[in-house]
């Protein structure tokens, strides 16, 4: 038996092998010597019919091998080439080769806080739903808003929102961020590990929806630019012809390539906007970028910016088994809509109160960085572990965050992570770590 793996790359780029990190792990400097040297070439090389020749031509490459192996299947974006050719440290991500850090991820971290950053974030999924309804009605909106915790009949041509995807019993299966292009139409971002489950899940339960609804991810190239000169980066792009979008709306911009989409959002709690290109055109923008003055920076530094300012990662601080009440987004939660999947559970909840929530942690003396997994202490009695864990650049100390029971969520909380082995102590504190000048969720 064979596996097949299915990547945007080069002709002149095979896919990077070695040990995998696992995809939602939290990643800092001392993950990087977790990389192992690479591994056994694939048995099996089939470049896809209809691709165009020439050593820097694009294509779709499928490698085939042997199950055996139990190797993991890993894709490139339509970026690879260009974080080569800056020599950035590459490495295994939600199924995808991703660049961990260029110059260094304390650099890269300050420069999106202090200045701006662009990163790579074609690993992201997009979907798009249209409504088909001849005689009115919305029922792209009705069917999305049965499916997604947040109220999409609110936004306007143009609006986004920060929602999640639950199953029956309000456990998270994916954030995400919905946005209304027009109409009875809407352009979804998903993260990249969930992209498949998400449109399975939501492809499943169309029933008698009159509407279509499509997966695009493999159309786009996309990069997110941060930090607070983001905005004249932006001027720069579009030579200031094109207005930035206000906070969470979006705007599409007509280009030889085709549509570029721009969001005002982003995963840093710095002011910044995502931009989707046809794969086509991903390495200029990327290099126009660049050229306006961004440092590219890498998924180490967008792990600390994030969990600086709280910000959950699917997988590791949202899952099946918690609730977005339990994780404190309940902002995101409208109970006033009649019905929606996983509605029942939240109501109850929000009733009964949760019995745990997922709090920050700051180290309150000096440490071995925290990690996902560390457990927590109080009292001698282990409360639960680490969701998310790392060292801060701007503080400077080791946090973390964790679902501890309500009665130790309070700030001030006192608290002990075991970190190999030995015991260090900590606290609870007030979300975010840092101060966010722009609240980016």
């Amino acid at each position: 038996m064979t596996e097949r793996i299915d990547s945007i790359g080069r002709s002149d780029a095979f896919p990077a092998q070695g040990m995998l990190l696992q995809p939602q792990s939290d990643l800092t400097e001392s993950d990087l010597s977790a990389v192992g040297s690479p591994a056994s070439e694939p048995t099996f090389i089939h470049r896809h019919p209809g691709i165009f020749p020439g050593k820097h031509s694009r294509y779709r490459l499928l490698i085939t091998r042997d199950s055996a192996s139990m190797e993991p299947q890993i894709q490139r974006t339509p970026l690879h080439q260009q974080h080569v050719e800056l020599g950035a440290k590459m490495v295994p991500f939600a199924g995808w080769e991703m660049p961990v850090q260029y110059s260094g991820i304390i650099p890269e971290h300050n420069a999106v806080r202090q200045n701006v950053g662009v990163f790579d974030i074609s690993h992201m999924g997009q979907f798009l739903v249209q409504g088909l309804a001849d005689g009115g009605g919305q029922p792209a909106c009705e069917w999305l808003n049965q499916l997604l915790t947040n109220d999409v009949s609110v936004l306007q041509p143009g609006q986004g929102q920060y929602t999640m995807l639950l199953n029956e019993t309000a456990g998270i299966i994916d954030d995400l961020i919905v946005y209304r292009r027009k109409g009875d139409e809407y352009f979804l971002v998903v993260n990249a590990a969930k992209t498949a489950e998400d449109f399975d899940w939501m492809n499943a339960r169309i029933g008698d929806h009159s509407l279509s609804f499509t997966n695009h991810s493999a159309d786009y190239a996309a990069m997110a630019v941060q930090g607070p000169h983001s905005e004249a980066v932006f001027q720069k792009l579009f030579a200031g012809a094109i207005e930035l979008p206000k906070r969470f709306c979006m705007t599409e911009i007509a280009t030889e390539p085709g549509t570029v989409i721009v969001c005002r959002t982003g995963y840093t709690g710095e002011d910044g906007f995502e931009l989707f290109c046809p794969v086509v055109s991903g390495e200029s923008w990327w290099q126009k970028c660049l050229s306006a003055g961004a440092t590219p920076a890498g998924l180490g530094a967008r792990d600390t910016l994030r969990l600086e300012k709280c910000y959950p990662l699917n997988g590791n601080d949202l899952s099946p088994e918690h609730t977005p009440l339990e994780a404190g987004l309940g902002f995101a939660v409208d109970l006033k809509k009649s019905d929606f999947i996983g509605r029942d559970r939240l109501v109850k909840q929000r009733a009964d109160g949760v019995t745990q929530k997922l709090v920050a942690i700051r180290q309150v003396e000096k440490s071995p960085p925290t990690r996902h997994g560390y457990k927590v202490f109080a009292d001698n009695t282990e409360l639960g572990e680490l969701t998310s864990g790392g060292m801060s650049p701007t503080l400077g100390c080791g946090i973390g965050m964790a679902y501890l029971p309500v009665q130790y969520a309070a700030p001030g909380t006192s608290l002990e992570v075991e970190i190999r082995g030995k015991r260090y102590a900590a606290e609870v504190v007030r979300k975010p770590f840092v101060p966010a000048p722009l609240n980016s969720m």
